[in-house]
């Protein structure tokens, strides 16, 4: 089956460009397609399509800890040989990891930038390994298994990211039933899990998800215009207009092409 909807780029502002580049660039693997004094466009090899886009603002402030917007944007690896190499990469090059976990649909390590963007690197299990309960994905969180992982890994490359897309976004916003209803009407996004605490997962063509929700932490308040964090996340959506742009319920900017 097609695919009909990608989550394809995302754009975020920073407050010390270089300081970014280093970090996507060295430490995780990312190469710079374009870059001019306030602006890197980044991709996950020299020969693939832009797909994050930093924007540097000194001035801006980091969001209050009650307020909606990022929670983290997540990368999808190609394979688990993939994950396992770009893994040894990473801690090779002094990435400080928060989390491993294995959610039955997928193996995912969390992490962050230098302005606190949460990040998620993950690799899919096959679908017909993905756990179901009452008609819906049953996604948990278990302990990751470091060492088959690392056992498995890919030859070391200098491209640790080829082959690697965006997988999902997740946000935090104020209220899971508005969002969810946001969402389902904008986007086409059907909801694949509401049974996991305090969270909502959301996608199209009967994938885990393409979006989750969540409101961990009790937010309060939109996200702040301005502020450090996603500028835009973009969509492309089959049979969609291109070049719409819209701001869900907490202020977080999208567009579709």
């Amino acid at each position: 089956m097609s695919a009909s909807l990608h989550l394809i780029a995302i754009q975020l502002r920073v407050a010390h460009l270089s300081r970014s580049i280093n970090f996507y660039v060295r430490q995780l693997g990312f190469a710079v397609k374009s870059q001019n004094a306030g602006q890197v466009d980044l991709a996950t090899s020299t020969d693939g399509p832009a797909l994050l886009t930093l924007v540097e603002q000194r001035d801006a402030s980091a969001a209050p800890p009650d307020a909606a917007g990022l929670f983290h944007a997540a990368l999808l690896l190609p394979s688990r040989p993939a994950l396992g190499a770009w893994l040894a990469f990473a801690h090779a090059q002094g990435v400080a990891f928060e989390g491993f976990s294995d959610h039955g649909v997928s193996e995912a390590i969390y992490f962050a930038d230098p302005d606190g963007n949460g990040l998620e690197f993950y690799r899919d299990r096959p679908r017909p390994e993905w756990p179901t309960a009452n008609g819906e994905i049953a996604m948990s969180t278990q302990p990751l298994a470091l060492r088959s992982l690392l056992a498995e890994a890919a030859p070391a490359s200098a491209a640790p990211l080829a082959g690697s897309t965006w997988g999902h976004l997740h946000l935090r916003v104020t209220n899971l039933d508005r969002s969810e209803a946001f969402y389902a009407e904008k986007l086409g996004m059907v909801v694949t899990q509401r049974s996991y605490p305090g969270a909502r997962f959301m996608a199209a063509d009967g994938y885990h998800h393409h979006l989750g929700l969540n409101t961990w932490g009790n937010p309060r308040r939109p996200q702040p215009a301005g502020s450090l964090g996603l500028v835009a996340a973009t969509f492309a959506i089959a049979g969609r207009q291109s070049g719409v742009a819209l701001t869900d319920p907490d202020g977080i900017h999208l567009r579709v092409q």
